[in-house]
Formats: C-alpha cells, structure tokens, sequence
C-alpha cells in the first residue's frame, strides 16, 4: 500500500517552522568568530522585560544575568554597559570610565536607530556600531553569563572570558558607590 502524498513539504509546515530557533545576528557572528555559546529560549512576558523575570525564566541567578544598556556621554557619545540584571547602572561611575563628565540612558525610541535592537532584546554582540562597551567585574567570577540574543524570548549562554575581546569591553565597576 503507497503512503498517500502531502500537499506541503515537511521542512516548509508552518508548525516545524515555529518550532525552529533561527539564529539571531549576534549568534551568526559568534559563530563566525569561532566563539562557544548556547542558545537559551524562555517564555516571553511583554508587560514585564526585566532581567529578572529572565532569570527566573531561565532558573539562573539574576547576577549571571546581564542587561545591556545604551548611554550617551557629553564627550564620548553612545557607549554600551553591561551590568547583572540585578542591579542599576551608576551614571557617575559610567560616565567616570567612558571618560565622560557626565552620561544618561538613552532615550527608548533612539534604541533601534542606533543600536539595531529593541528594548528587552538589546544585544552587546551585533549592534550597528561597535560602541565603547564596559562589562561589570562580577561577570569573572562566573564560568558562564547570560547575555541578551537580540531577540525577545532568546539568551545566549556564554564565557564572559570569551565575550569581552570580542565586543572590546573593559571590565569595570559600573555600579554601587561612586
């Protein structure tokens, strides 16, 4: 008995499709560079984007999961921190290492024209520029981090020793007392 003939081809089915992680950017560009990295899906809650519904999402820490922030310095320009979700970026001291006098956060609509992503899904890796970027020193005392994929629902899972030469960052403290 012949197996009856589907209208669709398997790897076309919409179903299959959604059920596929496609790589984002930042992935194609760590694969590229030969850097090891995971990708890690979790369930997205647009009414809450923090960090910390991310790691609770993930099952990790919220201190191995980092955010990535956009500022603009007075002198600098756009410069990118990256610090633990559980934590709040210290203007003063960004400003400090950036070689600003003073810095502030972006403005939400200036994010995707800058830097290509979107809030909750704004990756150190692939932005449209290669800013100045800073990473939080706890980021050492962990094996691996979580960064955004810049992708809603996607993080990449990846040695913090790997992930700095490849945006340039400077490790520094970015938050608490100045």
């Amino acid at each position: 008995m012949a197996l009856p003939t589907l209208p669709w081809k398997f790897s076309s089915h919409p179903v299959i499709k959604a059920m596929k992680t496609n790589k984002t950017n930042a992935a194609r560009l760590l694969d590229k560079a030969g850097i090891h990295y995971k990708l890690i899906s979790y369930k997205v809650n647009e009414s809450d984007l923090s960090a910390v519904h991310v790691a609770g999402q993930l099952g990790e820490p919220v201190e191995q999961v980092f955010k990535t922030l956009v500022l603009k310095g007075d002198k600098s320009g756009y410069f990118v921190c990256i610090i633990p979700g559980n934590t709040e970026v210290n203007l003063k001291l960004a400003a400090k290492i950036s070689s600003n006098k003073n810095c502030a956060m972006i403005a939400m609509k200036d994010l995707l024209p800058v830097t290509g992503y979107i809030r909750g899904a704004c990756s150190p890796v692939g932005m449209k520029k290669l800013f100045p970027s800073y990473i939080h020193s706890s980021c050492i005392n962990y094996p691996t981090i979580y960064i955004s994929a810049g992708q809603r629902g996607l993080q990449i899972q990846i040695d913090p020793n790997e992930l700095i030469p490849q945006i340039k960052a400077i490790v520094a403290n970015l938050v608490g007392e100045y």
